[in-house]
């Protein structure tokens, strides 16, 4: 009842057997017809819900509108009004018993049950009470529920605990909940907290569907195991709202159900753009996956795949592209293991560089400053983000000195032979320098692509020029990068004595990443981003194409209709006059700052925001509360995420829902108390 009847008016509804079809208006004539994506037929929502069993059974179309569905499209026009029927037939009978469920101030137990205004006063306190602790507590991410919530626990938990710290402050709040309180009305139970957190993620679907009705879209999704080891999917829609903005919006977080979610917020699949799934196998195979099966019912929703993912596909492969990098990587996570391994360890590490950093300063090796030379340690990488790689290396060259004296410290310690003392002759040759100080130049390169394609106002145009950009420095650094990087080392390996080799017959394997580029960003020199590229409004629109423009109104064969694609070529000649003529247009620097609102910005670029989604689940489910259920987990982390959304809506709105949301033993009053 609070959903309404599903009435997806964008849907595009296919035609039966007669090659008639569903029609959207008749949503407009009767506002209790709903439509079943999954069975193409159409419902009384009222009937559904409040029909009386065995007595309407005979009644005209009951089973057809409410149990077998009806598609008789030819004859609707007739079989609609007939349904309505006079003032007493069963349609209006179920219409009326949802009014009187709608109005719990109608109903027969409430005309028994009277409850004075003050009464309904102190309830409607409560109710407020609780709603704000409810929501500030889901807005932080915090658990709800204590271990012990009796009443001479000293920790009852957060939802208790924050009650009782207002009601110490507020007497208005401590008279509601201490005097004439009843038991069934207390509105403190788990089963309350979890409705209220429930109407106030109900309330930001609610915008986020309003900001997405009749729009086109693309979807995000990947998943993810929580603390239970329960594999989660998390929905990300991606659209551009009504003031021309990239918006990326989160849907939930379910069982491998996404047509489920795209109904349930007023999504079609026939509106869907574009698809991206981070490369997960099942979700992205050419013939099994679920953006085949996407394809299959909609062949412009085009699949994109991550370009963040694809870049850290590229640095994998090279760094397993010959053995000597392959095997300076496992030295690596080998010295990692041996400086870091305890907290003994670390500390020598820090102390070791903090008096290596005191001595230069007194020689006047280093000057200081503000933020220069701080505490520091050695991070351990990460195998799904070679940025952690990265930041890994660059502190080996930033401490290179202190690791070498732990890592010997180490080896004189132990009891055991171990490695460690191993590791010093390995770190202090040239081989190791060599590719410690390769791998971090393209790090830093692919590592800067990385961070810029993962802001979400990122659009597909962009991201293929700066992908462009790193090929080209890669190959710079290929063609004239040798020299310099052979310079930078053997300074390096003289200021730590380290022994230079004969160079003539050392040459680097550049190729092996540039190749690897080639392959994992085809989709650059893809059609369809190649027509998208030509939107570009750098130097003055230089790569301007009329025919790939006009080649997009047939890759998107239904967005443009057959006059349009005839008049398209001479449109775009006249803009193309009047953008390098109109003084305004030399201020676009991007394709969003030209034209907001096309279908270029709405095809996603990477999956980073739905990681963030995992990130925000780890806060929310942990250890200590892996038994929460779906429904649970996704209505806190609805909040949680779109926080933005959340701390603009009315409580006031939500607070109604939540009365409104079954019959509760006492009502609000009818007037709204004013502040």
């Amino acid at each position: 009842m609070e959903r309404g009847p599903t009435q997806p008016s964008s849907h595009v509804f296919p035609r039966g057997e007669d090659k008639r079809r569903f029609r959207k208006e008749w949503f407009e004539k009767h506002n209790w017809l709903e439509y079943s994506l999954v069975n193409g037929k159409a419902y009384c929502f009222c009937c559904y819900l409040f029909r009386r069993v065995g007595v309407d059974d005979d009644k005209f179309s009951y089973e057809a509108f409410t149990k077998e569905g009806f598609r008789q499209w030819k004859n609707a026009y007739l079989a609609l009004p007939k349904h309505v029927g006079g003032p007493n037939s069963a349609h209006n009978r179920s219409r009326a018993a949802f009014d009187d469920f709608d109005n719990q101030r109608a109903s027969v137990k409430e005309k028994i049950v009277v409850h004075t205004k003050e009464a309904e006063k102190k309830y409607e306190t409560r109710v407020d009470t609780s709603l704000a602790i409810v929501s500030y507590i889901a807005l932080q991410g915090e658990p709800f529920r204590g271990h012990d919530e009796s009443e001479t626990s000293l920790n009852k938990g957060n939802f208790l605990e924050f009650l009782d710290w207002y009601k110490l402050r507020n007497e208005e709040v401590r008279q509601a909940f201490e005097f004439a309180c009843p038991k069934n009305a207390k509105m403190t139970s788990g089963t309350i907290q979890k409705e209220l957190a429930e109407c106030c993620a109900q309330a930001v679907t609610k915008v986020i569907k309003e900001e997405t009705s009749g729009c086109l879209f693309s979807i995000l999704v990947d998943e993810s195991r929580d603390i239970s080891v329960k594999e989660q999917m998390a929905i990300i829609v991606r659209y551009v709202n009504k003031k021309g903005q990239v918006v990326e919006r989160f849907l939930g977080i379910k069982h491998r159900a996404i047509v489920e979610v795209l109904s349930a917020h007023g999504l079609t699949i026939a509106k869907i753009r574009g698809q991206g799934y981070d490369g997960a196998s099942n979700m992205r195979g050419e013939f099994n996956g679920v953006q085949k099966l996407i394809r299959d019912e909609n062949p412009y929703a085009f699949y994109i795949h991550c370009f963040a993912h694809q870049l850290q596909l590229v640095v994998v492969s090279v760094s397993k592209c010959c053995s000597s990098i392959e095997d300076f990587f496992d030295y690596v996570n080998m010295i990692v293991s041996s400086t870091s391994a305890s907290c003994k360890r670390k500390d020598l590490l820090i102390d070791s560089h903090h008096t290596i950093i005191l001595n230069k300063l007194e020689s006047g090796d280093i000057s200081s400053g503000r933020g220069q030379h701080q505490e520091t340690s050695l991070p351990r990488p990460g195998d799904t983000r070679w940025g952690s790689h990265y930041r890994t290396l660059l502190h080996i060259e930033t401490i290179w000195d202190s690791i070498i004296e732990v890592l010997q410290v180490v080896h004189d310690e132990e009891r055991n032979p171990s490695r460690a003392g191993g590791l010093v002759p390995t770190m202090e040759s040239f081989s190791f320098v060599f590719i410690m100080k390769m791998m971090l130049q393209i790090l830093r390169i692919t590592n800067e692509l990385s961070h810029l394609l993962q802001k979400k106002d990122q659009n597909i145009v962009e991201a293929m020029s700066l992908v462009i950009d790193v090929k080209t420095r890669l190959n710079n650094l290929r063609s004239e990068g040798y020299e310099p990087l052979l310079e930078e080392v053997k300074t390096f390996c003289q200021q730590n004595d380290i022994p230079i080799p004969n160079m003539e017959d050392s040459v680097p394997r550049f190729d092996a990443i540039t190749t690897e580029f080639d392959h994992r960003f085809s989709e650059v020199s893809s059609e369809l981003l190649t027509c998208f590229a030509c939107l570009d409004p750098r130097d003055s629109f230089s790569n301007f194409d009329v025919n790939k423009l006009a080649r997009l109104t047939y890759i998107y064969l239904d967005d443009f209709c057959f006059d349009d694609r005839k008049r398209i070529r001479d449109q775009l000649q006249t803009f193309i006059i009047h953008v390098r003529r109109v003084e305004a247009f030399r201020a676009c620097y991007d394709l969003a700052s030209l034209a907001m609102k096309m279908l270029a910005l709405l095809l996603p670029v990477a999956a980073a925001s739905v990681e963030r989604v995992f990130l925000a689940m780890k806060i929310i489910k942990t250890e200590l509360r892996n038994k929460m259920s779906d429904g649970w987990l996704n209505d806190l982390m609805v909040v949680y995420i779109e926080r933005e959304i959340f701390k603009g809506i009315d409580l006031e709105s939500i607070k109604k829902a939540f009365q409104k949301k079954k019959y509760r033993n006492i009502q609000l009053p009818k007037f709204p108390r004013r502040n």
